[in-house]
Parts: structure tokens; sequence; C-alpha cells
């Protein structure tokens, strides 16, 4: 196929537009997008870098719309997001040297887990808790070990995310989810930027499909700050069930 087809980059900007709106609210965006990609005709490698690319346009507008909204200090998180951003270069760099296979196996039951997470724990609303962990250890451990993993391979690393400021910060769902999205656009600038180096971009694709993930992703925000937990956790528990069921589907 021809990436450069109209139809194609139409078809491409539809599912980016879709992709922008589920990742904004809930994460999981990527498993929508990259198959999109390839069906479309690109490599492997191409497909993440360009994948990579449209990305990070969703998550970008997503945390600036968050912030609009009053519910995270983009400032504060600079810090992390540059741990981010370093850790998931890092994890592109070495990616072809992982044992990428035993993750993707892994990565279903981890995702299910999340998924009985949040539909069985109770009590889970807007409202903060207590933290298990405080700034810095988290910005230490939690922030660089899972943009590490979104460099090697990424599906379901913003619901990796949310689960770790939901359990260890203490964050009500709503600012789990505005926080999470500055990370995972700091995560997706990581990774392309090695991407870009060492692999082919569909660079015009990846812009079209970016301007589909800004719209879905503006829809998504304003969607989730409106509804709160009572949207955010249900579609939080079909994603990620939905994208354990498609690498489940692939890995057989």
């Amino acid at each position: 196929m021809d990436p450069l087809d109209p139809q194609i980059l139409a078809l491409l900007a539809l599912a980016a537009l879709l992709a922008g709106f589920i990742d904004s609210i809930a994460g999981g965006g990527g498993l929508l997008a990259l198959p999109a990609i390839l069906l479309a005709g690109a490599p492997p490698v191409t497909a993440l870098a360009t994948n990579k690319l449209q990305g990070l346009f969703g998550t970008a507008s997503a945390a600036l719309s968050y912030a609009r909204a009053g519910q995270v200090d983009l400032r504060a998180q600079a810090g992390p997001a540059l741990v981010a951003a370093l850790a998931a270069g890092a994890g592109a760099l070495v990616a072809s040297r992982l044992p990428a296979d035993a993750i993707r196996l892994a990565l279903p039951v981890l995702l299910i887990a999340v998924a009985l997470f949040f539909a069985l724990r109770r009590g889970l609303d807007d409202s903060d808790r207590a933290q298990r962990l405080g700034p810095r250890a988290f910005g230490a451990t939690a922030v660089p070990g899972l943009a590490f993993y979104d460099g090697v391979l990424g599906p379901g690393t913003g619901s990796f995310y949310m689960i770790g400021f939901v359990a260890l910060r203490g964050y009500g769902l709503l600012k789990a989810t505005a926080h999470t999205k500055l990370l995972n656009c700091a995560s997706n600038v990581g990774a392309m930027a090695v991407f870009a180096l060492v692999a082919e971009t569909w660079w015009i694709a990846g812009l079209v499909m970016g301007a589909g993930q800004i719209v879905g992703a503006q829809i998504g925000a304003r969607a989730a700050v409106r509804g709160g937990a009572r949207l955010i956790r249900p579609l939080l528990v079909v994603t990620s069930l939905a994208m354990a069921l498609r690498l489940l589907w692939d890995a057989l």
C-alpha cells in the first residue's frame, strides 16, 4: 500500500482519533494505532517509529487539556518527564537485545491484573488517599521503569502509569489520569528521538495521524474531566481486558 494515498491517510487519521480518545482517558490507544499502521503496509520497526510519532501529539494534547482544567501542574512534572524521556530512549536503544517475546507473553497477565484491580477494588473514585511512595521515590523507580518498557514495547504503558499513581501515590482516578499524560508524552518523545536515528519513519502519515490524535485527545480529556471516575474506571477495565485479549490473540 502507498502510505501517501489519501484514502489510507484518512483511515489512519480516523484510527488515530479513536486511539487518542481512548488513550486520553484510560491508556491503550497504541493497540488501535499500531495495528492500523501495520495494516497500511509499514514494516514492524517503521510501524513502531511512526506510532511513537503520532502518539506524542495525543498525549501532549491531553496533558495540556488536563492542565487547563486544573488537574495537573505540568511544570512540577518537568523533572519526571525528563527521566521518562531518557529511560524510554534507552529502552528503544536496547530493544533488540531484550527477550521481547517473553515480555509479550507476560503482558496479558499484567493487563488482566490491572483490569481486576480497578474492577474489584472498593472505594476507587476521584478522592486522594494515603500515598505509599513519595514523589522522589516514585520518580526514581516507577517512572523510569515504565518509560523504559515504553521504549521497548509500549502496549499498556498508560494503564500501568495509572495503577502506579493510584496504588503508590494515592491519587484519585481523574488526578492519576491527568498526571499520566505528560510522562507518556515524554517517553514517546524519547523513544521517537532514537527511532528517528535508527529506523525509517512514515513522517507524513505520522503527522496526519497526529492531527487525529489531537482531536481525539481533546474530546476524551474533556469527557474525563466531566465524567471523572464514573467514566474512567469502566473504560480502563474494558480497555485493559481488550488489550490483553488482543495480545493473547497475537501470541496464539
